[in-house]
């Protein structure tokens, strides 16, 4: 509560809703930069001469060192100060992003893609923990919304605008001007860094502390609940969407800017309605939109099984993100209430979880291929299913009723 009340003072609502938008973007251009490899993932095939199998290994070869690092910029930030760590993070990501056209082989390119990974890593999460303490929980619906908005949106845009920009600037351009994206959002960020710094003042622990800290974290059935759906729910959400790509190359022989197109539903949800979503999860509450969110995934996938006219795509690529954006933001926003003082540690865990879901799942769903991708699909599909009708039991405590005590706990 102290902590809020400082960010308060810090900011008026206006400049706070600048810096959100400004983070909002931020996040948008990482996860851009994140998955607009995945839909030219044929294209580098040809390049460099190498199966779509290898290439698709460029995907997790990001996000599962990113997931790794989160865990570390966590806790650094709430030792030095979230402003510290998260610019510093930021400009890694726009020198490293610059620096990955260099590479002449898939080799390198992967090699890039870790590093950048791991320098990237700090800023996500910490934009997360930073809305914890800028909105009181019953107002953080909201700017969540906006976050993973912007998330959905980079995953969306990245893929289409990737796969059409490419044949006139090469992947070499593609790295370049994003890095050089990131560096211009370094800069409209630096006037927010006494406000940013002002949220909270840094933690000290030791080892013990902070192992006891991720112990505190997946104690509850709550906290245990709660990040392992974040890590299944990517998991899905990732391997599915990874491989659409290929998966519409395959089914209906479209290029490039035929593969782009086809995507291009996806995000839109996130970015027209986020913030709606946000305030109803405030509303009524997060058990009842959460099991929606997880069955319109499933339905998705076993649409994406059973086929459809090509024509239909960007509507079955919007209801798989709405399926995303109705629960990994709300998930979001419970673990912005199990972390207490250490609201770094707390996002670092879930951002942890998110992105190394995001590399598992599509290396798994990759492997699956090796059978097909109505195989693919339909275990995925179950999967999602099965998660869907869980929540409704597992979920049903996360209505605002519950907010002021109960829901801290089991």
């Amino acid at each position: 509560m102290k902590v809020q009340r400082v960010a308060a003072d810090a900011i008026d609502a206006r400049r706070r809703e600048r810096l959100l938008r400004t983070l909002a973007a931020a996040t948008f251009v990482i996860f851009f930069q994140a998955y607009m490899v995945a839909p030219i993932i044929p294209a580098l095939s040809n390049a460099f001469g190498t199966s779509v199998q290898t290439v698709g290994f460029i995907v997790p070869a990001y996000l599962i060192p990113y997931g790794i690092a989160t865990l570390a910029y966590g806790i650094l930030a709430d030792r030095l100060g979230i402003h510290r760590v998260m610019f510093v993070s930021l400009a890694a990501f726009s020198a490293l992003t610059m620096l990955t056209a260099t590479a002449q082989s898939i080799e390198q390119l992967a090699l890039w893609r870790i590093v950048t990974g791991i320098g990237a890593s700090g800023v996500v999460p910490l934009a997360l923990a930073l809305v914890g303490r800028l909105y009181p929980y019953e107002q953080r619906g909201r700017p969540l919304g906006w976050l993973f908005g912007a998330m959905a949106g980079g995953m969306a845009f990245g893929s289409p605008l990737g796969a059409m920009i490419v044949p006139f600037v090469g992947w070499q351009g593609l790295f370049v001007v994003v890095g050089a994206v990131g560096a211009a959002l370094l800069l409209v960020l630096l006037p927010y860094r006494s406000v940013i710094a002002a949220t909270a003042q840094s933690v000290t622990a030791t080892l013990r502390d902070l192992v006891r800290g991720y112990k505190d974290l997946l104690g509850t059935p709550r906290g245990r609940r709660t990040y392992g759906y974040v890590l299944v729910n990517s998991m899905f959400h990732s391997g599915v969407f990874t491989w659409l790509g290929v998966y519409f190359e395959q089914r209906y022989g479209v290029g490039p800017i035929g593969i782009g197109l086809a995507l291009l539903g996806y995000g839109v949800p996130g970015l027209l309605m986020g913030p709606l979503i946000g305030r109803a999860a405030d509303r009524f509450g997060r058990a009842r939109l959460i099991p929606v969110g997880l069955l319109l995934s499933a339905v998705a996938a076993a649409a994406l099984m059973l086929g459809f006219p090509m024509v239909l795509a960007p509507v079955v690529a919007m209801v798989l993100s709405l399926g995303y954006d109705m629960t990994q933001p709300l998930f979001a926003g419970i673990v912005t209430s199990l972390g207490g003082k250490r609201a770094g540690q707390a996002m670092g865990l879930n951002v942890f979880m998110l992105f190394v879901g995001f590399g598992l799942g599509s290396l798994i769903f990759g492997e699956l291929l090796r059978y097909s991708f109505a195989a693919a699909l339909g275990v995925f599909a179950v999967v999602e299913m099965t998660l869907a009708l869980l929540s409704l039991v597992l979920f049903r405590s996360e209505v605002p009723s519950a907010r002021p005590t109960k829901s801290t706990q089991g």
